[in-house]
Order: structure tokens, then sequence, then C-alpha cells
């Protein structure tokens, strides 16, 4: 598993550092696309086995998670995410290899540009003005 995959908050600063951090999206030639939302909630589906229980994590309904993996599903070659209906027995999800390897793909594309980019955003945050801390 790449360094990078551990699950992202949506935050647009690094809670650990206090830094800003890239916000990768990456939009194919027909306008799909691919960002932090979408790759949060294969790392949840893949962390809890339902996507369910990823979409409740990220505070989105079942129904729009359902559609996120569906487009995502579309968009490749081969489905990222396989599922099975729920029912007595109960339902689940599970990335797909092709799932892991595309998440893997893109966790990278973020390591590569922050590390390709932190020179920039640290002139960058050193010209935005002071802000006082709150008490």
């Amino acid at each position: 598993m790449h360094p990078a995959m551990a699950v992202h908050d949506s935050a647009d600063m690094d809670e650990n550092t206090k830094r800003p951090r890239l916000r990768i999206r990456i939009v194919f030639d027909d306008g799909e696309m691919i960002g932090p939302g979408k790759a949060e909630l294969l790392e949840r589906v893949d962390r809890c086995g339902s996507l369910a229980a990823a979409g409740r994590e990220m505070g989105m309904s079942y129904k729009r998670a359902w559609q996120l993996i569906g487009i995502l599903n579309a968009m490749f070659r081969e489905p990222l995410v396989d599922s099975t209906r729920g029912g007595p027995g109960g339902g689940g999800a599970v990335l797909t290899e092709a799932g892991r390897k595309v998440l893997d793909l893109y966790r990278g594309f973020e390591c590569d540009a922050a590390e390709a980019g932190a020179a920039r955003l640290d002139t960058l945050q050193a010209m935005l003005r002071d802000v006082p801390e709150e008490k």
C-alpha cells in the first residue's frame, strides 16, 4: 500500500503541520474526474467493506455513495468496486485489483505533487498576512 493511502479528511490545511496542502483532481478528456472525495470513498469502502458504512463515515447518503461508485466503475475498463446486495446475510463492497491500482496511482500523484510543490507552497504561505490566533 502506498504511504499516502491513509484516509484523508477534507480539510484544506494539514492539521499536523498547519501547512497548506494540494488537492489533486484529475480530469480526463471526457470530463470524468477523480479527486480527493472519490479517492476517500474508495479508501473507506476498502476499510469498511460496506458502501453504506463508507458513505455514513463521510456524511453522505447511501444513494450518493452508490452514484459515485457507479461513476467510477463506468470510467475505467474494469470496475473499481465489487458489491453484493444486502439481505438476511448482509451485503458488502470490496475494492477490486483495478480499484487498488487506481487509488494507489492517485495517492502517488498527490505525494509527487506535494513534494514537487513544497517550496512554492512554503513561499505562498510566507506571503500570507498574519491571522491572530483565536483565544
